[in-house]
């Protein structure tokens, strides 16, 4: 397992690690999102909390798996950078812009590599 990830290169192990980071904040949120759902089953943030949780696993597992598409879905994933971006501007918060803007950076940057269109090149 470990030569495996040693072979990744660098731009897709950063993506799983932010993706690892997004799932455990998903996992985090879960109780809140639980909580709304016995007062009303359907509620916008369990929807979306949903769809985040579906959409994050089924591009992590292309990604293992070498997957073309998952290129593609790793893209869109890491454009969930971005806002944060802005909101940390709207806050005034300088430092947490400055960060996540570096990530959105080298995520979308390094995801678009030759090395990553030859790495992820399973049909």
């Amino acid at each position: 397992m470990l030569a495996a990830v040693r072979a990744m290169p660098g731009p897709i192990r950063l993506f799983l690690a932010c993706a690892l980071v997004l799932l455990a904040g998903i996992g985090i949120s879960l109780r809140y999102v639980i909580d709304l759902a016995i007062a009303a089953p359907v509620s916008l943030p369990g929807i979306v909390v949903m769809a985040l949780l579906a959409y994050t696993i089924f591009t992590v597992t292309l990604v293992l798996q070498r997957k073309a598409a998952g290129r593609s879905l790793a893209l869109g994933l890491s454009s969930l950078s971005v806002p944060p971006i802005l909101w940390a501007v709207v806050q005034g918060q300088p430092i947490v812009a400055i960060f996540f803007s570096a990530l959105a950076l080298l995520l979308i940057r390094g995801l678009r590599r030759p090395e990553v269109a030859t790495y992820l090149s399973e049909q």
